[in-house]
């Protein structure tokens, strides 16, 4: 190598050592940033998407996260998993989540009596539980001071459905009771068996009307599981054996409410009974619109979603969560039910706008 080649080699080098030391120089006076705060991470799971009410949850839930963000200013990442209607599955799922790394798990569970398991889970892995819409029982709720349930009072929601039916039979009885003698008949569509809700919706929906003195007949009662498809298949066979006899249906929710609708309407059968559900979902409230489905219960899917959304943002951040949400024996968040019929279904329909 010539030593011109050798100086300029070593011009170069110098060049970049002082370029390399500026760059130092620099980083060293710029203030070092610190990462932002560890995004929340919520693990959902649900007995299952093809619910209605459920699926409202579900996606209540997204928007909420999405606006908590902006709000926020750090990362919410939601992992929402179906069970299908299989425990075993479910379980499989809160492990999942939980390998995920999530901070709060979101629980509407399969089978009420196995929440002990999944608190458990919960509990070792020191991740706070939120059952919601599906109660646990009160002896797994307090397993664990962060286990936590988000719901409505199912004896509640009986009650009202019967009070709309009670209201009905007062104020268009010749209409109701069309066959003149005095006694309401009717058939209850019934949730799954050994649900809370299914039992205490079957339960109380009658009571207003034994109170008030009414007459009433049960002709049949039939388990739907929540479903419309089962609910329509049911009430086919009772159009078959009971004829016109039937003058209201209870059904403990609006998915089979509607099934029941449905099958009359397909049939030709008439006159369609007075039917009366549970949630207000979107599908319910256009058949409240129509006609076709006398009223409903409304289940508060928007707030259940906003309190959950609540609670886990109190939790991830270590704050109390009582001062987050009304928080009942330190453990529930109990939201009410409204009655739903023609008269007032402007506002729901508005509430429900986007």
């Amino acid at each position: 190598m010539s030593l011109k080649s050798k100086r300029c080699c070593s011009r170069s080098s110098l060049k970049l050592t002082a370029a390399l030391v500026l760059v130092g120089l620099l980083a060293g006076c710029t203030p070092s940033r610190s990462p932002g705060p560890a995004p929340l991470r919520v693990g959902v799971a649900l007995y299952t998407q093809n619910d209605t009410f459920i699926a409202t949850i579900a996606k209540k839930l997204e928007q909420i996260a999405l606006e908590t963000e902006q709000e926020e200013k750090f990362q919410i990442n939601l992992s929402i998993l179906d069970g299908r209607s299989n425990q075993t599955a479910q379980l499989e799922q809160i492990d999942q989540l939980l390998d995920k790394g999530c901070g709060v798990l979101c629980v509407n569970i399969v089978d009420r009596t196995t929440a002990a398991v999944i608190i458990d889970k919960a509990e070792k892995a020191q991740v706070p539980v939120i059952f919601f819409n599906r109660q646990p029982v009160s002896e797994d709720i307090s397993r664990w001071e962060q286990v936590y349930y988000v719901g409505a009072s199912a004896r509640e929601s009986g009650l009202l459905q019967g009070e709309i039916v009670l209201r009905a039979w007062k104020e268009h009885r010749a209409e109701l009771d069309r066959n003149g003698d005095g006694v309401l008949q009717y058939v209850v569509l019934e949730g799954e068996p050994g649900h809370q809700d299914a039992l205490l919706r079957t339960e109380y929906a009658t009571k207003p009307l034994t109170d008030a003195g009414v007459p009433l007949e049960k002709l049949a009662s039939a388990t739907g599981n929540w479903n419309r498809g089962q609910a329509a298949a049911r009430t086919e066979q009772w159009i078959r054996e009971l004829g016109g006899q039937v003058e209201v249906i209870f059904s403990n929710n609006d998915d089979m409410a509607l099934g029941a609708i449905d099958t009359y309407q397909a049939s030709g059968a008439a006159p369609l009974p007075l039917v009366v559900g549970v949630d207000a979902t979107d599908p319910a409230l256009e058949a409240v619109a129509a006609g076709t489905l006398y009223g409903t219960v409304r289940n508060d899917a928007d707030g259940m979603a906003q309190t959950m959304m609540e609670l886990a943002l109190a939790l991830y951040k270590g704050e109390d969560p009582a001062q987050a949400v009304a928080l009942t024996d330190g453990h529930y968040v109990w939201l009410p039910y409204r009655p739903v019929t023609r008269e007032n279904l402007a506002e729901f329909t508005a509430e429900q706008a986007p």
